[in-house]
């Protein structure tokens, strides 16, 4: 399974599992909703895509502030959880906080 895909999946599977657990809810309320769709959008936006280091080792801050608090949580509450419901990811997630952050992008200027 390719980073990326890997990455989009388990941070679908946490914000599932928190959501069932926090809210009581099967469905995913509408909070956890547009969290699963920002975070989803940031993903698809990485510079570094299959480069990419576990977001808490990275030099970019692609997040907001509010959205960051949110999947914080989410992390905190869910993350111990994975090994039972969903073991590789959980395993892989662990073995990618240990990959370093690559440089950062060199941005090219657009010429007028």
């Amino acid at each position: 399974m390719e980073r990326m895909q890997r990455e989009r999946e388990t941070i679908v599977h946490m914000i599932e599992m928190y959501c069932n657990l926090e809210h009581k809810q099967e469905e995913l309320c509408e909070s956890c909703a547009e969290l699963k769709e920002y975070a989803l959008f940031r993903l698809s936006k990485c510079p570094f895509q299959e480069k990419k280091p576990a977001c808490q080792n990275c030099k970019i801050h692609c997040y907001k502030p509010d959205m960051k608090k949110q999947v914080k949580d989410v992390m905190r509450k869910s993350g111990p959880k994975m090994i039972w419901k969903h073991p590789y990811l959980a395993i892989m997630h662990i073995v990618d906080t240990f990959r370093e952050a690559p440089d950062l992008p060199k941005r090219t200027k657009k010429k007028a």
